[in-house]
Order: structure tokens, then sequence, then C-alpha cells
């Protein structure tokens, strides 16, 4: 396996992990607490990292932390949640899977990455293969709903664009950067979910076993992966990602939940799966033709040549 293919399936751990958040939520956790949930997949996650690496930031550092939690964390998780709620499952997934043509505008934009026909397809591509996936026929559109889910999508490409941007600054690991992360996102979510939902529930040894792998498993270990992962691939090819996290959900609901996949599942899973291969091709380095060889060949000896009469005349004494 390539180095770059090693990359690819590390980074893949993530979305598909987050893949398997819906089963857990509905049948671990207790219902109609959705920032609540979010906070304590972030919160806990991020303070643990902190106490692991024992690092904090350093001058711009809080800044851009503080940034960076806010759109990969503390404002994707609440517009997130309110586009579930608002809307019926598929939508909301489909509405989100605009997210590789957010990231390739982004990129153009901050990080100079000029789009090409071939990532616009594939972005484009990806969305229909999850739509065929995730949308039932008569589903329920929601202004609010779409809106958030559209906004969602992009506070996250937007993170993903500017973690790629601004790097990670010397000396300082991908797993205190992912905690600084976390951390700034689960502060940012903290004030919403007690004004909006009021005091934590009560739980339950099953809702604490399902938070657990939430904090740690689904977003400890695969934020990191994913921040690594973008540190390492371009923008687009990281979010094009993306769309493994909605055949996941989709492959749990069928095995774990009985949820019916017919042809047209199927057909977008293929799509959506073919998409994210295409993504994280390289592109091809031009072929020299025959007489194009010949030619740099031949200039190559003629100026090797040259440097050779040129050293035989210097050590004879002849100047040019």
């Amino acid at each position: 396996m390539s180095r770059k293919a090693a990359v690819v399936a590390l980074t893949a751990l993530a979305p598909i992990s987050w893949g398997s958040t819906y089963f857990v939520t509905t049948e671990f956790l207790p219902p109609d607490r959705p920032l609540f949930t979010g906070l304590m997949r972030a919160l806990p996650a991020g303070l643990m990292l902190l106490a692991l690496t024992r690092k904090l930031p350093q001058g711009a550092w809080w800044w851009k932390s503080a940034v960076l939690g806010a759109l990969n964390i503390g404002a994707f998780f609440p517009l997130l949640f309110l586009a579930a709620y608002r809307l019926p499952g598929g939508v909301a997934a489909v509405v989100g899977s605009v997210g590789p043509l957010f990231v390739v505008g982004l990129a153009a934009l901050f990080l100079g990455e000029k789009p090409t026909v071939k990532t616009l397809l594939t972005a484009i591509a990806a969305a229909f293969g999850v739509s065929l996936v995730v949308l039932k026929a008569g589903a329920a559109f929601d202004t609010v709903g779409v809106l958030a889910g559209l906004l969602s999508s992009l506070s996250m490409s937007a993170g993903v664009v500017f973690t790629k941007r601004w790097g990670r600054p010397e000396g300082v690991g991908a797993l205190a950067l992912t905690g600084w992360q976390l951390t700034a996102g689960g502060l940012v979510i903290l004030p919403i979910a007690f004004l909006i939902e009021g005091a934590p529930p009560a739980l339950t040894g099953t809702n604490l076993a399902g938070y657990a792998y939430l904090a740690f498993g689904n977003t400890a270990i695969s934020y990191f992966l994913w921040f690594r992962g973008i540190e390492r691939l371009s923008a687009s090819s990281a979010t094009l990602l993306g769309p493994l996290s909605p055949i996941t959900a989709a492959i749990i609901g069928w095995a774990a939940l009985g949820q019916a996949l017919g042809a047209v599942q199927l057909l977008g899973m293929a799509i959506a799966f073919g998409a994210t291969l295409a993504g994280q091709l390289s592109p091809r380095t031009p072929k020299v033709s025959a007489p194009e060889a010949q030619i740099v060949e031949s200039f190559s000896a003629t100026e090797k040549k040259g440097q050779e009469v040129s050293m035989d005349l210097e050590g004879s004494g002849v100047r040019r």
C-alpha cells in the first residue's frame, strides 16, 4: 500500500465512524437532546486530549483554535442538529452532501487550489449518489431546516479549508490541535445547550455508554484522524471522503435496524463510493512522446558536451 493510500484509508475511518452516530443516538441516548449530545461529544473529548498532550495554544493560536473549533464543532453541531430536527433524515443528508462543492470554492479562494472539471463532476456525482441512498419519495422541505443544513455544511467546509491553510504550529502535534478545537467547540455549545434545552437529563448506564463511544471513538479519535488527513491531502480529496458517512449509516440501518435497501439505494451507494474513490486519484503526469523525448535527450547531450569543452579550455589556460 502506498503512503497516500494509507493516509486516505486512515482519514476515511473518520466519516465511516460518523456514519454510526445516528444509530448510537437513536438506540443509546435520551431523545430530544441534540445540543446536549453535541456538548457531550465535544467537550469531554477535548479536555481528555488536553490532559494527554499538556499543551495549550500560544500567541495567535488562541484565536485560530477558537475559530477552527467554532467552524468544525461549535457552529457545525448545533446547525446540523437543527437541520436534522426540521428535515427528514434523507433531506438533511442530501443538503449536507453539497459540502465538497463548498470546499472546492473556498479552496480556490483561500488555498489557491484551482478547481478542475473532474473535481466538480466528482463532487456532483457524490451528492447525487447520496441522494439516491437516503432521499425518500414525498420528502418534505422546510426553509429553516434547509438553511440550517446548508450553513452547517458551509461551516464544516470552511473549517476544512482553514485547517488546511493554517496547518499547526511548530512542535505541536495533530492530537493537541484536535484537543484545542474540540474544547473550543464544546465551550461554544455549552451555553447554547443549557439556554435552549435546560439542565442535563438523568442518564442511565446505556446513555453513558453511548456518550462514551461518541466522545472518544466517534469524536476524539475520529477528529484526530480527520485533521491529520487534512494536513496530508488536498482539501477537495479530504472532503470527498464525506459520502462514506451516509453510506455507512445506510448499511448500519440495514444490518442493525432492519431498514430496507433497494436497487436504487445500492446504485446510489455505488455512485457515491465511486465518486469518493475518484476524488482520491492523483492527476496523471503527462507522458512525453518519442520525438519529444529524443529532442530532450539530444539537448541534454549537447549541453553536457559543451560543459566538457568549457572545462578543457579552462584547464588549458584558455579564457572564454
